[in-house]
Parts: structure tokens; C-alpha cells; sequence
């Protein structure tokens, strides 16, 4: 499969380069991230984004630098920003190419002057790298390099005040500033030693944000610069700018840690690699040896649904079992009373204790079943247990059916959990398909390592529930007259809407439906939801279905589970289509597969957005990128890889055979 490409002669072209974004990450909840043009079009672009506390909250520090050459007196400043209606400067019309890999590397052409940047985040640190080499020059020529400054939260915009503190203090081959107190020192320093800091504080008003506008959000903020840097450059130097929380020692210091970072980084060559670049990307590890997943950039933090659904493919697929395992012990630690914490609790997440179960037996492939019922069989058993006695006062409970009752009064409970002004927007309440799918497979799951690892007195203490939810879950949910499952069953009605989450009752290792069943829900899920770019959340013959992206924010967030397409539940498809016909799918879903390939092209560079307009051409939207979307794909290529795997040993074997044959005939 092809790596990523970009059209040389479109990225002058706003149009095109504006709608491609790169992020690049410290592994420690910070991050870089602007457009292949370095034209932030978001509040949450910068190219320092950290942490600076123990939370996972980020502070945007460093927002851009711009650069500017200069030759016989005429500067040619090679940045470009958006400001109210207008783009200025406008250097994009400079730039001749753009590579990816191994690390964002951007080339301009001014006249006789070619210029390469290569931007490097250092990971396990927040420190961003930028050097800069001269390829060809014929004059005299002065690089100077302006930093504008922000330090404000992320979610938030900076304001022009008279607060920020704006003098710039004098550090080893640089400055160091802090706008206010609270942030760290923001050391700026130049591998050059003769390069000179001129002060010179100012404030730039209205940058202008059009995607937040277009997300229906303010979008302009005002920059602070403290004054810029400049420097002579000769034909065939590289000169490196380095932005960090701590101070360098030396210029040979900051050669050195770009030297080394880079000849660390790993080639994004094909489609595959750029799965795992970007799946490594939302792991982190933060102090008080907590490991956590990221469940989206630019603007998501951990959660705990989402974690348990991308962990395996993030993780496993590249035999990344430790880092699967340090997940899952952080959010044990934090369980109290059979329940997780926070955005992981049945409380919010009544699915998300269940997705823990789905997790092991991802995990059970590489260390075995006797080790995850020592690890983790007591917190699997205090889940289970919690589930029985309820949640929240019943709100979440198991019922004497057998099934589990989610209902809470302002909340949305399952993965559709759009909240707009308190209102949810998909509330999904009462016995939830997938939600009881998930609690007949975490039971079964348990009860089979219990016999396998000899715990009697728990498989004699549930035995005789799957059966019942079972018969429960069959007769309440499949639909004999319609040929799918409901969506949600309460006390009163049945809602029937066609929506993707019955393909994960179809795709679970401990299935509670027959083959007949399977197929005639494959049917439907092809008929209504399959799109190239994953399964659509509603039929597009619902009247409650919308086929495109709203301006209003309250519209999309209606808009993202009422038909908006989402990949992570190809994963179930896929399990569903191996489970019915076996090596027989495996054309089809290497075809299925190898069409995403196109969209590590666009929106962020090199992964997965979180989900797609409801309709063609399947415009990117949400997190542009989202660790359930990159770790669904991953997901299935192991799947895809191990099916295929008999069929290559049974083309072996065949070619063996043959050969036998062709020397039996030859005697």
C-alpha cells in the first residue's frame, strides 16, 4: 500500500494544503501540531501544546515562529496567517515541497535562496526542535526568526492585556519568557553562538481560526511577541531554533539532541507504518507511574470507553503488550467498589466496566488465560458483582431477565453520548443492545477462565445467568418480522432504528444469536450502514437521519450519531463476515481494508479522523485524529493477517506437494 504523497504543485494551493494538519507528540500529553503549511487553523494548532501540571489539561506555549530571509535588504518573510479576512504574509507561495517522514521537513524557494525546515518534537519532553539549512544561496544572507506566544489553555484564547509579562531574560544562546505566573519558563535558544535576540514586545491582534468558526466557536485571538531572533546563514549551514521548558547548556547540546532524536525516528513509508506511528501517539505516560490513552487530537483527554476499545489495536497489533498491560493496572488502581473511575464509570459509561472485559481477551492472545485471571480475575469479579447489586441507585443494574437496565435522567449512557444543554441528544435508555451483547460476553468470558484456573465457587455462583440473558436478549431484541436487532427495549416499546451497534452482538467471541440470525443482520448492516469509510450510526431511511455536517454546533453533535459514519465498529463487521464464511471474506476484506489508504492523506496526515459525513464524499470530521479510528484499522489488519495465515501455510504445503510430483515423475 503507498505511503504518504503530496502534489509539489498544489501546496501553494490553500485550498488543498489548509485541509491537511500534522500533529507529532512527546508521548507525555504534548504535542505539535499546525497545517503542512504552518498556518494554524484551529486554536488548538501550536507548536508547543503541553501539560503543565500533573492533569492532563494542555497549555499552548508557543503558538508559531514565523522566519524571514533576508537578501540586499529586502525581507522575505516566509510565514503565513490568517487574520480577519485576509491571509498575511502569504509565504506559502514560497514552499516547493513538503515531506513527512522521518520528520515534517518543509522546502522554500525564494528567488536564488532555498531554504529547508525540519520540525522535530522530542519526545519525553516538551521540546520542539526546528533546523534550518541553507541548500542554496548566492548573496549574503540574514535568517531571523520571530516567536509568537501565547500560554493559555488550550480550550481557550489569548487576549492582548496588560498582565503578560513581556520583557525576555537573557539564557545561554537565547531568552526565556513567561507571561504569567503559574507556566513555566519557555527557554528559546539558537545552536548558532553569534546569533542575536532583538527585543521587541508587541501584540498582533485576530488571528483568525476558521475551523473553529466553522465549528461554530470563537476563532480569533491576539499573540504576544517579546521580539525575534537573527542571524547570519551560509550556503550549505543548518542553524537549529530549540524551544524548551528546560534550558540547553550549549549549542553543541542542541545539535547533539536533534542529531540523536532523529536518527531515532522511524520512516512513515507506507500505510501500515503510519497506523503505528500514529497508534504510538496516544499512549502516555505520565508521573505517579500512570499510562493512560489519549482518545483524540487536538482536543480529547483520556477516556475510559474509548481506552478499553482501542487498546488491543493500538497496542497488540505491534506486540506492545507491556504498554497494554500499564493501562489497564492504572485504571484498576482507580477502581473503588467494583467500578472505575471517572469517565470509566457504569455511573457515565454504562458499557465502559464491559469493554474491560473485551480488552482481556485481546490481551489473554498474548500472555495466556491462567495469567489474566491472576492479574485481573478479582477486578473482573468485583465488576460483575457491582453490575447485580447496581449503579447509581439502580440506574445501571442487572434485571431478574438476565439483561442490563441504563437509564439516568440528563445523561446519554452508551457511546452515543452527545450532551448539548444537558439535553442528550441520542439517550438510547433502558435494556441497550450492545450494552447487554457486552454483559453476556464479560459473564461468559469469566465463567471459562474461572474453570480453566479452578475457581469453583465463582463458576457455581454464575453459571446459570448467560442462559438466561440469552433467551432474555433473543426475545426482547431480534426483530423475526424485520431480521435485525433493536436498538433499545424498555418497558413499553421497542425502538427499531437500524443503527450500528448491533454489529457488535454479531462479532463478540461469546455470541448470544445462531448463524440464520448473524446473516440476516449482515444483510441489513450492508443494506443501510456499510459505507467505504466505516458504518454509518443510523439508516439514511430514518427520519431522524442527517446526511450532512451542521454548522450549529448542537446540530453536529446530533448529526455524529444520528448518520455520521464511524470505523471503530468495522472491527465487529469484520468479525461478524470471518466468523460466517472464513477465508472466504478475505478477498473482499483486504479490498475493504486497502480503501482507507486515501485517508491518511488528508485532514491529519498520517491517521484517522474520528468519524465521516453520513454521505459521499464522506468528509473527515471530529478529532483529526482519534485513537479508536487508527487502532480499529490496525485491529483489522491483524485480523486480516491471521486468517490469512492458513491459507499461506496450505499454498505451502500445496507447493511442496507438487514439487514431490514433479520428482515422481522424473524417477
Amino acid at each position: 500500500m503507498a505511503g504518504l504523497t503530496f502534489d509539489k504543485r498544489e501546496l501553494g494551493n490553500l485550498e488543498y494544503s489548509l485541509q491537511r494538519e500534522m500533529l507529532a507528540t512527546d508521548r507525555r500529553g504534548g504535542y505539535m501540531s499546525t497545517t503542512i503549511v504552518g498556518c494554524n487553523t484551529r486554536k488548538y494548532h501550536g507548536l508547543i501544546v503541553a501539560p503543565i501540571d500533573t492533569t492532563d489539561e494542555t497549555y499552548v506555549l508557543l503558538s508559531s515562529l514565523d522566519e524571514t530571509i533576508v537578501q540586499h535588504d529586502q525581507s522575505f518573510n516566509l510565514a503565513l496567517h490568517r487574520f480577519k479576512g485576509v491571509y498575511e504574509p502569504r509565504g506559502h507561495k514560497y514552499i516547493t515541497d513538503f515531506e513527512y517522514t522521518p520528520c515534517p521537513t518543509i522546502t522554500y524557494r525564494v528567488g536564488g535562496v532555498i531554504l529547508k525546515k525540519e520540525l522535530l518534537w522530542i519526545h519525553k519532553r516538551t521540546h520542539l526542535m526546528i533546523r534550518y539549512t541553507l541548500v542554496d544561496a548566492h548573496s549574503e544572507t540574514t535568517l531571523r526568526l520571530r516567536p509568537f506566544l501565547a500560554f493559555r489553555n488550550k480550550h481557550a484564547l489569548s487576549k492582548a492585556n496588560m498582565y503578560a509579562n513581556v520583557r525576555s531574560y537573557p539564557v545561554k544562546n537565547g531568552v526565556k519568557n513567561r507571561l504569567y505566573d503559574g507556566f513555566p519558563w519557555l527557554h528559546m535558544q539558537i545552536s548558532k553562538d553569534d546569533a542575536q535576540f532583538i527585543p521587541a514586545p508587541d501584540w498582533y491582534y485576530d488571528f483568525e481560526y476558521p475551523k473553529e468558526i466553522e465549528r461554530g466557536y470563537e476563532g480569533y485571538e491576539d499573540l504576544l511577541t517579546t521580539g525575534y531572533f537573527e542571524m547570519k546563514i551560509q550556503k550549505g549551514e543548518s542553524i537549529i531554533f530549540s524551544a524548551s521548558v528546560d534550558e540547553m547548556q550549549s549549542s553543541e547540546d542542541i545539535v547533539k539532541t536533534f542529531d540523536a532524536s532523529i536518527a531515532r525516528r522511524t520512516h512513515k513509508i507506507d500505510f501500515r507504518s503510519c497506523l503505528h506511528h500514529s497508534a504510538r501517539q496516544f499512549i502516555v505516560r505520565r508521573p505517579g507511574d500512570r499510562t493512560e490513552v489519549i482518545a483524540g487530537y487536538p482536543w480529547y483527554g483520556a477516556a475510559g470507553r474509548s481506552t478499553f476499545i482501542a487498546l488491543p489495536g493500538l497496542t497488540l497489533e505491534q506486540g506492545y503488550k507491556e504498554d497494554c498491560i500499564d493501562v489497564l493496572d492504572t485504571m484498576v488502581r482507580d477502581m473503588h467498589n467494583g467500578d472505575f473511575s471517572g469517565s470509566a464509570s457504569a455511573e457515565v459509561a454504562a458499557d465502559a466496566p464491559l469493554w474491560f472485559f473485551w480488552t482481556l481477551q485481546q490481551l489473554e492472545r498474548s500472555i495466556g488465560a491462567s495469567a489474566i485471571w491472576e492479574r485481573y480475575g478479582k477486578a473482573m469479579k468485583s465488576i460483575l458483582a457491582a453490575y447485580r447489586s447496581g449503579f447509581f441507585g439502580g440506574c445501571v443494574a442487572l434485571h431478574e431477565n438476565g439483561l442490563i437496565w441504563a437509564e439516568r435522567e440528563g445523561y446519554a449512557l452508551t457511546w452515543m453520548n452527545s450532551v448539548v444543554t444537558g439535553v442528550p441528544q441520542t439517550p438510547r435508555a433502558g435494556y441497550v443492545v450492545e450494552i447487554n451483547a457486552l454483559w453476556y460476553n464479560a459473564v461468559s468470558y469469566a465463567l471459562a477462565l474461572a474453570k480453566k484456573c479452578g475457581d469453583k465457587e465463582f463458576v457455581a455462583e454464575w453459571k446459570e445467568l448467560p442462559k438466561r440473558t440469552k433467551e432474555s436478549f433473543v426475545a426482547r431484541f431480534y426483530l423475526n418480522d424485520k431480521g435485525y436487532l433493536a436498538d433499545t427495549v424498555d418497558m413499553r416499546s421497542v425502538n427499531a432504528q437500524i443503527r450500528c451497534n448491533q454489529i457488535i452482538a454479531c462479532g463478540l467471541e461469546y455470541c448470544m444469536l445462531d448463524e440464520s440470525q448473524i446473516v440476516n443482520i449482515l444483510l441489513t448492516v450492508r443494506q443501510h450502514l456499510l459505507t467505504p469509510h466505516g458504518l454509518r450510526s443510523l439508516s439514511p431511511e430514518d427520519p431522524a437521519f442527517e446526511s450532512t455536517y451542521k454548522e450549529n454546533p448542537i446540530e453536529q453533535e446530533a448529526a455524529s450519531k444520528n448518520g455520521a459514519v464511524w470505523v471503530w465498529p468495522m472491527m465487529f463487521y469484520y468479525e461478524s463476515m470471518f466468523k460466517l464464511e472464513g477465508e472466504r471474506f478475505l478477498a473482499k476484506g483486504e479490498e475493504m481494508f486497502e480503501a482507507f489508504d486515501d485517508y491518511i492523506q488528508t485532514y491529519c496526515i498520517g491517521s484517522i479522523a474520528e468519524y465521516y459525513d453520513a454521505n459521499p464524499p464522506f468528509a473527515p470530521r471530529g478529532a483529526f485524529s482519534q485513537a479508536w479510528s487508527v487502532a480499529a484499522l490496525l485491529y483489522i489488519r491483524q485480523l486480516l493477517d491471521s486468517m490469512a495465515k492458513p491459507k499461506r501455510k496450505a499454498c505451502k504445503r500445496t507447493a511442496a506437494a507438487k514439487c514431490k510430483d514433479v520428482k515422481k515423475t522424473k524417477k
